[in-house]
């Protein structure tokens, strides 16, 4: 497992208040799409996929490859303005068009709803004729525990799996036994405390155990599934979720690297919205280049 320990710019304590800020304006004025964002679909739609297509600039053929994006919110919220935001950001990084999926939500929809609308997504993609090996996967935090399950499930059945796949602070253990969430999330990330986290765990499982797979990643079986890039900050509750995992990925055979960004608390990938922000830049190049080319991206020196 390659372990990348990032530093952020021009300094982690500056980086984390500027995160808060953005939090705060973004919940009280959302920003707009910028004017090259284009909301044009790109496959016919599907009565059973909702969702949006972002891109920036016109988009290609999905021939050319497609990004699959999976939202958090805690299995509980979606906020379509923020995540065509980011979309919009993830399609200018890689070039490709970026279908922002709606699942279900608990707990109106609990386990395993949500979880069969990733799979339903990508068989739709699939379907229409978008080669595997052209598609990527994003999952971000409560989403990254929807698609490490989705992978497991679609391995079993033997489907073709995406050519990359990447896990912005992922919610990987159910139980909620990592240390990490007592240790920073009391002191460094106390937005997200064992609490909150079991609270909507639990809202989505309804019956289902959280110490069982396919609901609860970590405790499956991480064999056989395509490369896998983690991103997270290190301050953050869910660090030793996204540490875990990659862990057993890489000792299963399956090519894993964890990028950790200093002291950052969960919702860093908000920084993104800031075209100026260092940090910010640096996340999205190496998403992006992770997501067009794993085997081939270039990784900082292992410490």
């Amino acid at each position: 497992m390659d372990l990348v320990r990032l530093t952020v710019e021009p300094d982690p304590s500056r980086v984390v208040d500027t995160i808060t800020r953005l939090f705060e304006q973004l919940a009280e004025h959302p920003r707009r799409l910028p004017a090259d964002a284009h909301l044009d679909p790109v496959l016919p739609a599907s009565g059973r996929v909702a969702g949006d297509w972002v891109s920036a600039g016109r988009p290609g053929s999905a021939d050319d490859g497609v990004v699959l994006y999976v939202h958090g919110g805690g299995f509980v919220l979606r906020e379509p303005e923020l995540m065509n935001l980011f979309a919009h950001r993830i399609s200018s990084a890689t070039g490709r068009p970026v279908f922002a999926l709606h699942y279900r939500l608990a707990p109106r929809h609990p386990y395993p709803a949500p979880l069969d609308d990733v799979l339903t997504a990508y068989r739709w993609l699939l379907g229409h004729g978008v080669p595997a090996e052209r598609i990527s996967v994003i999952g971000e935090s409560s989403g990254g525990a929807l698609v490490l399950s989705a992978l497991q499930l679609l391995r079993d059945e033997e489907a073709p799996p995406p050519a990359s796949v990447a896990l912005l602070s992922p919610v990987t253990d159910l139980s909620v036994s990592g240390a990490s969430v007592d240790t920073n999330g009391r002191v460094h990330d106390p937005g997200v405390d064992r609490s909150m986290l079991t609270r909507l765990i639990g809202q989505y499982l309804g019956d289902a155990r959280p110490d069982a797979a396919p609901q609860s990643p970590l405790h499956g079986d991480p064999s056989g599934l395509p490369p896998l890039l983690f991103a997270v900050g290190t301050g953050e509750a869910l660090l030793d979720d996204s540490v875990r995992f990659a862990e057993a990925a890489d000792a299963a055979g399956v090519r894993t690297r964890v990028d950790g960004y200093e002291s950052l608390i969960h919702g860093f990938q908000l920084l993104t919205l800031l075209p100026d922000n260092p940090t910010g830049r640096m996340f999205l190049d190496r998403v992006a280049r992770w997501l067009l080319d794993p085997v081939g991206a270039v990784a900082d020196p292992v410490v």
